[in-house]
């Protein structure tokens, strides 16, 4: 990756306030380009859902909880611009916010607190940008993180490609949360971690693959490696009805959760945003794929592997099981 040495001087630098997404997989695919823009002397100071605290506080940047209505997301932003203007003069007189969304609220709120944001031209927003760009791959195939790394590319003026993997700190403290949640459940470094929940849907196609129950009770006739699952809210009935041999840790924090995927040997998801947590801290991933698209959702990294069926179909048990026997 570029040092800060390697960054163009012409381009101003500082404070720089980061309209993160809506989602977990899209937040991690976004890391790499976290770490471009701070890499070249931008200051990012997040903003985004609460839990991005929790999932990105090991690196250290400064993050803004967004507030649930629309107002007061507009007074957190002129906030944001204040506190940015007190350490940078300037910061009123250049593009100072960077949009990973392309949705058209995304541009709206800043631009309404009188931020100077940039990003792609997409549902038309191009009005609201003070910089405003034309994505190098406007739709699929490309890969939502080359996306995200194209527009750090385009703040910085580099050209350079994404790393082939992505590193998502875990913090000192989750971790040992981490390896004390699974002391007091008696689980092992190297057990398989299970995720068999997905919310939303693909074309309106359920991302859950069918088999999922039937997978986790032949992994647990082996008896090799323990099975743990940690269902979110509402997930908890499936983790208990559909996979009772695995060991079920409801309710985990994300921090926490990260530190548990660190100790895996395989995660096994569907597509979901602990897939991309686990590819993230250097997990090997199993991602057992239906309707969506790889080339655009895959887990980044090469470690990871892919079970999915012809033209988008689900694959076989067969094949998911040959494919964990080569994980």
């Amino acid at each position: 990756m570029p040092t800060p040495s390697q960054s163009n001087p012409s381009l101003p630098r500082g404070p720089l306030i980061v309209r993160l997404c809506n989602m977990v997989g899209d937040v991690v695919l976004g890391l790499p380009a976290l770490q471009l823009l701070q890499s070249h002397g931008y200051e990012p100071h997040l903003y985004g859902k609460g839990w991005a605290k929790a999932l990105l506080g090991a690196h250290g940047w400064p993050i803004t909880s967004r507030a649930g209505k629309l107002g007061e997301r507009v007074a957190q932003l002129r906030e944001l611009k204040q506190q940015c203007l007190s350490v940078d003069p300037g910061f009123g007189d250049r593009v100072n916010t960077l949009l990973m969304p392309n949705s058209f609220s995304s541009a709206f709120e800043p631009r309404w607190a009188g931020l100077k944001p940039a990003g792609f031209v997409r549902d038309g927003r191009r009005l609201l940008l003070s910089q405003a760009w034309h994505a190098a791959h406007p739709s699929p195939p490309a890969h939502a993180l080359e996306g995200f790394w194209e527009l750090a590319c385009k703040l910085t003026g580099t050209a350079s490609p994404p790393p082939d993997r992505i590193d998502l700190q875990v913090a000192p403290a989750a971790q040992q949360a981490a390896d004390a949640l699974m002391a007091a459940h008696g689980i092992q470094p190297g057990f398989v971690c299970i995720v068999p929940y997905a919310a939303g849907d693909v074309d309106g196609q359920d991302k859950r693959w069918p088999e999922f129950a039937h997978l986790t009770a032949q992994l647990a006739a082996r008896h090799d490696r323990q099975i743990v699952t940690c269902p979110g809210p509402g997930e908890e009935a499936i983790a208990r009805d559909e996979h009772p041999a695995a060991i079920c840790l409801p309710g985990v924090k994300l921090d926490v959760y990260l530190g548990l995927l660190k100790r895996a040997s395989l995660v096994i998801s569907n597509d979901t945003g602990p897939a991309h947590m686990a590819a993230a801290v250097g997990t090997p991933v199993l991602s057992v794929l239906g309707p969506t698209k790889p080339e655009q959702w895959r887990p980044w990294g090469p470690q990871n592997r892919i079970a999915q069926g012809p033209n988008r179909q689900w694959p076989t048990m067969d094949d998911v099981m040959q494919k964990v026997d080569a994980a």
